[in-house]
């Protein structure tokens, strides 16, 4: 049984420095019939379930602590069982929406996790959040970039926690040797590929 992508968009809000905004997310879900982890959680744990329908979620992997995508973490940790993944360079971004609860296990560069028999490999991409890590699925010839990189360029960096100059460099040095057939699956928005995000930055 091949290990397949599922994909939901959940609408909420995302407030950061006194200001608030309506966003739409995207839910990203990778595993077999049986087991599945789930790549961020925002806004609405019935949502993000009706994606994984009956199956077994073994993880919850956070790209990053903005609220928006780790709002209902915790909830969804509490319906499913699954332990909280997180780079722990977020915590201070964790700590502005989570004060009473903590993830489970640091996602550090280099950490893997196996599910539905493919790997998913977190590569440590600071920038958009201290924290940020995009996880890349070589079997599946894809890469969840979360707000790293969307289709068009860099994710923003105007807000606190974030680095223009870094986010830059994560980009070139972490994803843009990726090949450039690989997909980008984004936190927000449309799909893109590393080779088309690299020629637009060339």
């Amino acid at each position: 049984m091949a290990a397949r992508i599922d994909h939901g968009v959940v609408s909420g809000t995302f407030s950061l420095d006194g200001e608030t905004f309506d966003v739409d997310n995207n839910v990203w879900v990778v595993g077999d019939d049986a087991e599945c982890l789930v790549i961020d959680a925002p806004h609405d744990v019935d949502a993000i379930l009706e994606v994984v329908g009956d199956r077994t979620v073994t993880a919850i992997v956070l790209t990053h602590a903005h609220d928006d995508h780790c709002r209902v973490a915790p909830a969804l940790r509490e319906s499913t069982g699954a332990p909280i993944w997180l780079h722990p360079d977020d915590r201070p971004l964790w700590e502005l929406t989570h004060t009473d609860a903590t993830w489970d296990h640091d996602l550090v560069d280099g950490t893997e996790l196996t599910v539905g028999g493919t790997t998913l490999r977190a590569i440590h991409t600071p920038g958009h959040a201290p924290g940020a890590t995009c996880l890349v699925a070589d079997e599946l010839g894809c890469v969840f970039t979360g707000d790293t990189l969307f289709q068009g360029g860099p994710g923003a960096t105007g807000r606190s926690y974030s680095d223009a100059d870094v986010i830059r460099a994560s980009i070139a040095e972490r994803l843009f040797t990726l090949p450039g057939e690989t997909v980008v699956h984004t936190g927000h928005g449309d799909d893109t590929t590393i080779a088309a995000e690299s020629a637009g930055q060339g």
